[in-house]
């Protein structure tokens, strides 16, 4: 994780602490006391260079990776905000003192305390994130109205769960996903839903949950389909590896009773009327892996209402509305960013498919903020499942 940009990390260590013993630190402490302030850095420094060089994506141990991260958001983060309010209030103070009839006089420069103010927040953010906010969970009750639908299905009751990420589920966070299961399994659903990502980067991170996963229970069964981290593609193995890896998953998933689609179709009935449950694989958004997602495959000889699962919303747009035949898709992927602030998120700004629904004539897309993480951060981005009910529309 950290070798793919080593030198972003080091620069978010090592440029604060350069502001800071350049303006401040060696005109008021001695070389001992500087060391001092440097010691963190330095110890931050060795880590990102210790890391850099684990053979994989997270480490077998990934406490190594959390902690680092965390570190990262108490000492360097902080240290980087408190600079640049210090640099935009060092030039508002140069630009007040051009228009200052007593120049002599040396204005103050407040970024230094907006930049304290701008530490207390992040602090507080990373801490709750870390140690509250990933631990709570959110049942999120939605309702979803067509036309198209068969009357037969009105009322027809799916519970949605992506992003699980189990990997970070184990041990002594493995309550949080029996807590998760325990309230789908309280919904007497018709149907459950899971649209990707199941493993952080490895097979091996699923086999203490099997019997718990499996124990998920559906009136029409539990669907799947696989996300980017279950191709295994944060992993550095030759391509054969990688493939007989996605196998495995595939066959835990199998093994837990749930029905993956792999660009398939299944169809559910009531009486003499059906609906068609559909899944795409993902592209997994990567140059130098394989198209994998076929639509035509997927929804070869369905017909009437259909319910696509896709791990990536980008899909919707890009791929399922031209092809005009999904009424309703069900996404995952964005982790609505982790981070949401008074139910905004920075990543709504790029004008992309984030969280919640979205409408292009008959079509919709509902994506799920996610039950897990790879990291175990949350901030205001609320880890959940999705209940979603089908109305006939009149």
């Amino acid at each position: 994780m950290i070798a793919r940009a080593p030198y972003l990390f080091l620069l978010l260590i090592m440029v604060p602490d350069l502001y800071l013993d350049m303006h401040y630190w060696r005109y008021k402490f001695p070389l001992a006391r500087r060391i001092i302030y440097w010691l963190p850095s330095i110890i931050l420094v060795a880590y990102t260079l210790k890391l850099t060089y684990e053979p994989e994506f997270i480490p077998d141990n990934p406490n190594k990776i959390y902690i680092y991260l965390l570190l990262l958001g108490l000492i360097s983060i902080p240290k980087f905000a408190f600079m640049l309010c210090s640099i935009i209030g060092l030039w508002m103070s140069k630009l007040v003192r051009l228009f200052k009839k007593h120049k002599h006089s040396k204005p103050k420069n407040y970024g230094n305390l907006v930049g304290i103010i701008a530490t207390i927040l992040i602090w507080y953010v990373v801490l709750y994130g870390a140690f509250v906010g990933f631990q709570k969970l959110e049942i999120n009750h939605q309702t979803y109205s067509s036309p198209e639908l068969p009357k037969a299905f009105d009322g027809y009751k799916i519970v949605l769960f992506s992003d699980a990420h189990v990997g970070t589920m184990k041990g002594d966070r493995q309550w949080m996903l029996k807590r998760a299961v325990d309230a789908m399994n309280q919904e007497h659903a018709d149907l459950i839903v899971f649209t990707g990502d199941l493993q952080n980067v490895k097979p091996k991170d699923i086999y203490e949950h099997t019997e718990l996963l499996g124990s998920l229970s559906a009136k029409d069964g539990v669907y799947s389909i696989l996300g980017n981290h279950d191709y295994d593609k944060y992993m550095h193995p030759v391509a054969e590896r990688r493939v007989q890896q996605c196998k495995e998953t595939i066959a835990l998933e199998k093994r837990m009773g749930w029905n993956l689609l792999l660009n398939e179709h299944r169809t559910i009935r009531r009486g003499n009327s059906q609906i068609t449950i559909a899944g795409v694989e993902d592209n997994c958004s990567n140059k130098g892996y394989p198209e994998r997602i076929d639509i035509k495959k997927a929804l070869k000889g369905a017909k009437g209402f259909i319910l696509m699962l896709a791990h990536d919303p980008g899909v919707w747009r890009g791929t399922i509305i031209p092809d005009g035949r999904s009424q309703l898709t069900l996404s995952g992927h964005t982790h609505n960013m982790q981070f949401s602030l008074f139910g905004w998120s920075p990543m709504s700004a790029l004008g992309k498919e984030i969280n919640g629904w979205y409408k292009e004539g008959n079509q919709s897309l509902f994506v799920t903020a996610g039950l897990g993480a790879l990291i175990p951060w949350r901030f205001g981005a609320t880890g959940e499942i999705v209940v979603l009910t089908l109305k006939k529309q009149s």
